[in-house]
């Protein structure tokens, strides 16, 4: 159906008008007014095109006639082409034949150098403002190019105030966009300062600064001193500061300063020549060699002897090393990782080391916090080790139970995560029922004196213990109901209600906890 009387031109305005008060999708509404009108008319191809504001740019935002790579392309700068100068002079523009128009881009590539057409551009506005066309190419005769020019202007009005909606949709959802990218930037760069090396576990505050000062370090050929008691885990920070720095892909080698009597240390560490002692039927490399370009961790760094602190000093400022038998020096490139758990000002003091090499070690030293001091991150530690050893013991332990977890974190660990790691080691081998409750523990983390905890130690106590804590798993299990809780610990219905008041349980409790 073309339009060529009045009727068909109201039939079109009042199909529009209905569609555009039906609660559609706005995209889908403009549409179906593009496939419309070139169903009323002699109109080839239809486009709505919308004003970037930040850009001043047009593009085609919906189209009918054009294929999607035709329509990617239709985009113009304000002035530029007759879309452009539409939506700069906000005046409609008739193109009677595009070949002869000098002006007209043809940017989409949709018509043929021989194709004899007409091109009609109407602004669209809305409030005064020029938000967009609405353009359509048409069989070049002057027959109805009025009827067709005065459709698409009204119909252009008609739309004006849904392509304003739809444009400032489009516009807030381009800033959310783009806020979200921000938000995610900001995210990604608070993320790089909270660096979180991937082999220890925890989260306090504590272990926060050390990750802190791992980060700092890592592309640089700092010496480094790793202080804390035993068990705090030096050497996981040591795999960390050499994993995360520019010498990761190089070699990491460790050496314990104390594992080794002093005639062989030196050896170990520098190498040596062929026949420099009884038994050195040929050369070798030391330690330091191995670690050419990467890194050497020197545990318990206290125990080295101190003919041999001279030694390692050279080392430290020279970065040369001489073997045993040999009268060369070679030199190294390496990163030194020291860690004790001694004071090694007071061993200065003592004149056990040297005072010189002391300064040397202490120019970045990192402070590993004890167990106690970082509480929070017990419970995430409680959970790797048990994973851990349920899959290396194949025994199926899905929890620990809230006493013991209570007992564990009031507990002051002298052995730090080394004594934690144990415990629960041992906790998994005892446990039957996929559970650690506190009598899976040892004995000095259960007594009064070690943990906290308020029992003395008495038979009777210990036993009222473990019945209660019993008692309280089954009632956690069962959100509450006294009957399936008793079931489980295969006694009667009455025992445990007789059980509960005397341990002064209150079921709603365990019904809230559950629910």
């Amino acid at each position: 159906m073309k339009i060529n009387n009045l009727n068909n031109k109201l039939e079109l305005l009042s199909k529009i008008s209905n569609l555009l008060e039906q609660k559609k999708d706005l995209k889908e509404k403009i549409k179906q007014i593009l496939k419309m009108l070139s169903e009323f008319t002699i109109m080839k191809r239809i486009t709505l095109t919308i004003l970037n504001r930040e850009k001043d740019e047009i593009f085609i935002k919906e189209a009918y006639g054009l294929s999607d790579e035709q329509q990617i392309k239709g985009k113009y700068k304000l002035g530029e082409g007759i879309t452009g100068k539409v939506v700069q002079t906000g005046n409609p523009i008739i193109v009677p034949n595009i070949i002869e128009e000098e002006t007209f881009l043809n940017r989409t590539k949709s018509r043929s150098n021989n194709e004899n057409i007409s091109f009609i551009c109407i602004p669209i506005k809305y409030d005064n403002l020029v938000i967009g066309t609405l353009n359509a190419d048409r069989e070049n005769n002057d027959t109805e190019m009025e009827d067709d020019f005065n459709i698409l202007f009204i119909i252009a009005f008609m739309i004006s105030e849904a392509v304003s909606i739809y444009r400032l949709e489009q516009e807030k959802k381009h800033e959310y966009i783009l806020k979200l990218k921000e938000e995610n930037t900001i995210l990604k760069e608070k993320l790089k300062n909270k660096f979180h090396p991937s082999n220890i576990i925890g989260r306090s505050k504590a272990i926060q600064e050390v990750f802190d000062l791992i980060s700092k370090i890592s592309n640089t050929n700092t010496t480094v001193i790793l202080l804390g008691e035993s068990g705090v885990g030096k050497e996981l920070v040591a795999n960390a500061i050499h994993y995360n720095s520019i010498r990761s892909n190089k070699p990491f080698i460790k050496f314990n300063c104390a594992a080794l009597p002093e005639t062989l240390i030196e050896s170990e560490l520098f190498g040596h020549e062929k026949g420099a002692f009884t038994g050195a039927v040929s050369s070798r490399k030391g330690k330091f060699e191995y670690a050419e370009g990467g890194s050497i961790f020197l545990d318990e760094i206290s125990e080295i002897p101190l003919n041999i602190q001279a030694k390692l000093l050279r080392i430290l400022q020279e970065k040369e090393i001489t073997p045993l038998g040999s009268e060369k020096t070679k030199h190294i490139d390496i990163t030194i990782i020291a860690a004790t758990n001694k004071d090694l000002m007071q061993l200065v003091e003592e004149n056990k080391f040297r005072k010189d090499l002391f300064y040397r070690l202490y120019v970045y030293p990192i402070v590993i916090p004890p167990l106690r001091k970082r509480k929070t991150d017990i419970p995430l530690l409680i959970d790797f080790f048990i994973e851990k050893y349920s899959k290396e013991f194949n025994i199926h332990v899905t929890r620990i139970s809230t006493p013991a977890i209570d007992m564990l974190i009031q507990y002051h660990w002298p052995g730090n995560i080394r004594e934690l790691q144990n415990c629960i080691e041992r906790a998994v081998l005892l446990s039957t029922d996929g559970v650690i409750r506190s009598y899976h523990l040892p004995p000095t983390i259960q007594t009064a004196g070690e943990s906290g905890t308020s029992h003395t130690g008495s038979l009777k106590e210990n036993l009222d213990n473990i019945e209660k804590e019993l008692i309280i798993e089954a009632l956690k299990e069962t959100k509450g109901n006294m009957a399936e809780a008793a079931k489980k610990l295969d006694i009667t219905e009455r025992i445990m209600g007789l059980r509960v008041k005397k341990h002064d349980l209150e079921i709603k409790t365990f019904k809230k906890i559950n629910n």
